[in-house]
């Protein structure tokens, strides 16, 4: 299978994972379509940075950095929002950087 269709895959399954409990949470669509968007886009760019560390951690590091940006607009709103979210970007770029790994290598 296409190595960019793959990553593609596991970004969406990212995406819908991170998703889902903001379903729930009657969070607006456009939260929705961001964190889903937010997922889709690293899943196509962790797999393929090449850091020369282990991929968890290249995972991790990269998501982290890209959540600085939404953690800065929902502090404003929401503060107790901060903790999850960057409990699931760690959780999240670590699944993505070992799944790249493991299926794009």
């Amino acid at each position: 299978m296409n190595i960019i269709l793959i990553a593609l895959v596991i970004g969406i399954i990212a995406g819908t994972i991170d998703v889902i409990p903001m379903i729930f949470q009657k969070m607006n669509k456009y939260a929705n379509l961001s964190a889903f968007s937010h997922w889709v886009v690293l899943g196509l760019l962790i797999p393929f940075v090449s850091w020369g560390i282990t991929p968890w951690l290249k995972g991790l590091i990269i998501a982290e950095i890209s959540a600085v940006p939404i953690l800065f607009m929902v502090a404003k709103e929401n503060k107790k929002a901060i903790i999850p979210i960057v409990v699931m970007s760690a959780v999240l770029g670590i699944a993505i950087g070992i799944a790249g790994d493991y299926f794009i290598g």
